[in-house]
């Protein structure tokens, strides 16, 4: 193991401690969930990042999504001509220049929507959660309906996977919310991880499977940083249920089709406005704060994240740069942190960092997020509005030391 690597392992047992400090040091930790956290991440890291057979099914991963975006070019050319990607009527002065993201890359989140809601109406997506939500169960006692809810975050958002278990929602006691509002914070929607696939994959090889991985490693994390942040109270039960689909989404496929491509047109519109505004926000932002401090709001935030890109294994040289991005991931969304690293090409970063950086960004960890999940939650649940708005910031926090576990995880697991 290189002085990288041992740097990863050291880090990671730091975040741990981290969330618990946060926490209050409080009892009711228990051996197991810490054990059970660590090597189930470790474990899922290993199998994903090393095992040949899956490796190689991260390369079919990212022919899935270069045929997905192929298939969407033809409806958005169609559309709206060579702005959505098709035959240009002049020369293109440079490669890359005929790009606008919004007509090219964001209507992708349709088709996938789409896609996504036909197969949760076939009853694929249900399948695989439920034998995911068995094993989280059984690993770290957790009760039926958060499980489940922990489970769909690896395929959906964090306003769907809470519907999902919407008739046990009220009955979760506050360290099962926690859980289920961190490991919505922590994971992203099959959505926007195709998205996000595309538009990193010149500059991370197999992009859409090692964001597969990341969101598959987020789960365990996800509880382990909850857990230390929040324990149950001593004597405090599980709530049971959420072994099967509460309730039926769709009276037959096309309904779901139809119904898929509304959410994922709501979504798409959301994307755009939240790009809009936040994004001429941090640029407000810089304008005051640059000629008075000399600094832009990503250089603080690379400032003040730099012990956590350090924790991770990012050697110090390049922590500020992780650290940055971090910061803007938080304050803006994880979409402008990929566009950045994509439009750098990881400049200034070593692979293994940009693959670890990539890993720490794969999750909803952003102030926006938390009042669409804070929303969301209180529609589905009013009688537990108290307690959903009061763990909405801590979600945050616990959200993104579970994202910077599943960095650390990959760093211990990748040479230099």
């Amino acid at each position: 193991m290189s002085m990288l690597q041992l740097q990863s392992a050291v880090g990671l047992l730091l975040l741990c401690l981290l969330a618990w400090a946060l926490g209050g040091f409080r009892r009711g930790v228990t051996a197991r969930v810490v054990v059970a956290g660590l090597l189930l991440q470790l474990a899922l890291g290993a199998v994903l990042l090393n095992l040949p057979p899956v490796r190689a099914a991260f390369g079919v991963a990212g022919d899935a999504v270069n045929a997905l975006a192929t298939a969407t070019k033809a409806g958005t050319s169609l559309v709206f001509g060579y702005l959505g990607g098709g035959p240009l009527p002049f020369a293109e002065p440079f490669p890359g220049a005929s790009f606008i993201l919004f007509f090219q890359a964001l209507p992708l989140v349709l088709v996938v929507g789409a896609l996504s809601a036909v197969l949760y109406h076939w009853g694929v997506l249900p399948f695989v959660v439920k034998g995911m939500a068995g094993v989280l169960r059984r690993l770290f006692g957790l009760g039926g309906a958060t499980g489940f809810s922990v489970a769909a975050n690896v395929f959906v958002g964090m306003v769907e996977a809470p519907l999902m278990i919407r008739a046990w929602l009220a009955k979760l006691t506050r360290a099962e919310m926690f859980v289920v509002m961190t490991a919505g914070l922590a994971t992203i929607s099959g959505n926007t991880l195709v998205v996000y696939a595309l538009i990193i994959s010149p500059v991370v090889p197999d992009a859409a499977g090692q964001l597969m991985a990341a969101s598959l490693i987020a789960a365990p994390a996800s509880i382990l940083a909850a857990v230390l942040m929040m324990p149950p109270a001593p004597g405090e039960g599980v709530t049971e249920g959420g072994e099967g689909i509460p309730e039926k989404l769709y009276d037959s496929s096309m309904d779901a089709l139809v119904q898929g491509t509304q959410d994922g047109l709501n979504l798409l519109l959301g994307i755009m406005a939240s790009l809009i505004v936040f994004v001429a926000i941090v640029a407000l932002i810089n304008l005051a704060l640059e000629p008075v401090t000399g600094f832009t709001l990503q250089a603080l935030m690379g400032w003040v994240l730099w012990p956590v890109a350090w924790a991770m294994g990012v050697p110090a040289a390049e922590a500020a740069t992780v650290g940055a991005s971090l910061g803007v991931k938080m304050i803006i969304n994880e979409f402008v942190s990929y566009l950045d690293l994509a439009r750098s090409g990881g400049a200034g970063l070593s692979e293994r960092s940009r693959l670890i950086l990539t890993y720490a960004l794969c999750g909803f960890t952003n102030l926006g997020s938390v009042g669409i999940m804070v929303g969301g939650m209180t529609a589905m649940c009013p009688d537990r509005r108290k307690d959903i708005v009061a763990l909405g910031l801590p979600s945050l926090i616990s959200g993104t030391i579970a994202c910077c576990m599943t960095g650390a995880v990959v760093g211990v697991l990748t040479s230099p």
